[in-house]
């Protein structure tokens, strides 16, 4: 879950949506058609929402070996399914994050932060932005309506890319051969 989550940002009613036929593994693809909110099927958030969705190669690798260990690995069925219901009803989102993905994020020693399911969206939008993936692409990837919410909303300036920012404007008021006094700590 993790890794889909992490890879593509898909919505968590959308991901608890899916079942094994929205995957086409030839086009690396994954199918965004449906959403779930409180055992309720309907459709997606926006149009924008229904478009598909690339998929990393590793990404399949772990899908693929995710299946082979399921219960229900059928086209028709949930990719994270109940077992506890049959396999008739996905998992439940909160529960999923309450019993495995807050401990692990404690586990790795990540302390202060509220972590639920639209930090994988956030995540991957803000290390977008500091990749420079073109804001179009961005926007595109996670299926938002328009870019202005991936900006405005989504991506948050990291501080490696602010400090790169800030040594570019004094470069450029200075010039870049200023003088750095050795009692100032060097960033490696």
């Amino acid at each position: 879950m993790a890794v889909l989550a992490g890879s593509t940002g898909l919505r968590r009613s959308e991901m608890f949506a899916l079942r094994w036929s929205d995957f086409c593994f030839q086009t690396m693809q994954v199918f965004v058609t449906k959403s779930i909110v409180r055992n309720h099927i309907g459709p997606c958030k926006t149009p924008a929402s229904r478009k598909p969705v690339p998929l990393h190669s590793t990404v399949l690798i772990v899908l693929l070996e995710w299946r082979s260990q399921s219960f229900f690995r059928n086209d028709d069925d949930f990719l994270f399914p109940s077992i506890r219901l049959n396999g008739a009803q996905p998992l439940l989102p909160d529960m999923i994050l309450v019993k495995i993905i807050r401990p692990a994020v404690l586990r790795a020693g990540i302390s202060g932060k509220r972590i639920g399911w639209h930090s994988f969206r956030h995540s991957l939008a803000t290390n977008l932005r500091s990749m420079g993936v073109d804001i179009k692409v961005a926007q595109e990837l996670l299926r938002h309506a328009n870019s202005r919410i991936t900006l405005d909303l989504y991506t948050h300036a990291v501080l490696i890319d602010k400090r790169e920012a800030s040594n570019k404007q004094l470069d450029m008021l200075m010039g870049s051969s200023i003088c750095v006094p050795s009692s100032v700590p060097s960033a490696a």
